[in-house]
Order: structure tokens, then sequence, then C-alpha cells
């Protein structure tokens, strides 16, 4: 399972980043919505909140922790100010990261516990969670319909 996950992240980043890259109208946002770099930024923040909970699930058998403010963490990164190259380069790279990060993970370690504040889950399940919420934003950033369907109902460890 942990080589079709990164194979599944390494095909949407491969496939997204000429799309992104292609975007040069960043129009501003609507009142109380993210612009794209901050959605885009959202993301990057997902990646590093999901970095570690990958990390100490695979070591340690499991991860506990809190979710994370994602309007509070785009306010402060700036993500809007930010040159969107810079910012699409940086989500690249992040989540190459991480799809060599799950390539590595054995496959006894993906029924592993993630409790993510109430929520029980298993790190199989976080990760394609993970790439599916991805795809959301995604769809979103570059105005594409239909707009995949997240969040998935999460399943009990």
């Amino acid at each position: 399972m942990p080589k079709q996950l990164s194979i599944l992240l390494r095909q949407t980043i491969e496939g997204e980043l000429p799309h992104l890259r292609a975007l040069t109208a960043l129009e501003p946002p609507k009142p109380g919505s993210w612009s794209r770099k901050e959605e885009l930024g959202h993301l990057i923040d997902s990646a590093t909140n999901n970095h570690i909970r990958f990390v100490l699930a695979a070591i340690d058998g499991e991860f506990r922790g809190q979710g994370y403010a994602q309007d509070k963490w785009v306010e402060a990164h700036g993500y809007r100010d930010m040159e969107w190259r810079g910012l699409v380069d940086l989500w690249y790279q992040y989540n190459a990261l991480l799809a060599q990060l799950v390539d590595r993970i054995p496959d006894t370690q993906m029924d592993n516990q993630c409790v993510i504040g109430k929520d029980a889950l298993t790190l199989g399940f976080v990760i394609k969670d993970y790439v599916v919420h991805m795809q959301h934003h995604l769809d979103h950033i570059l105005a594409r319909e239909p707009i995949t369907t997240y969040p998935k109902s999460a399943p009990a460890v």
C-alpha cells in the first residue's frame, strides 16, 4: 500500500506542477476567502502537519496530536504577499519529499494509529486522505469542475 500511495502522490504533484506554473492571473480573493496563493500556502501547511504525522506514526507506532488552526497558519505565513513561482516550487519540493517518505514506510506500519483530535484513523487512511485533500484544493485553485469531493468519511480504528 505505501508504494501505491507514494505513486499516487507523485503522479498528483507531477501532473499538477505545469498547471500551477501556468497560472499568471492571480486575481484578488473574494471577501472572506483565501487567495490562490493562500490556498496553495494552506497545502504547504497541510504538508508540514502531515509530515510530522506520517513520520511519528511510522517510527513510534502511533501519532497523537491535535489538528491545526488553518486560517491562523495561512495568516501567519503571509502567503498572499509571496511570489507565486516560489510557492509552487516549495509545494512541489515538499510533496516530493513526502512521496519519498511514504515509499519508505513498511506495509506493516500502515495500520498504525493516528489520533488527530478525537478522530482515530490508520496511517494508511491519513496518507490517502492527504492526497484527496490536496486534489480538492488543487481543483479549486485551478478553477476546475468537478471539484474532488472532500472530506470523505473517516474510518475509526
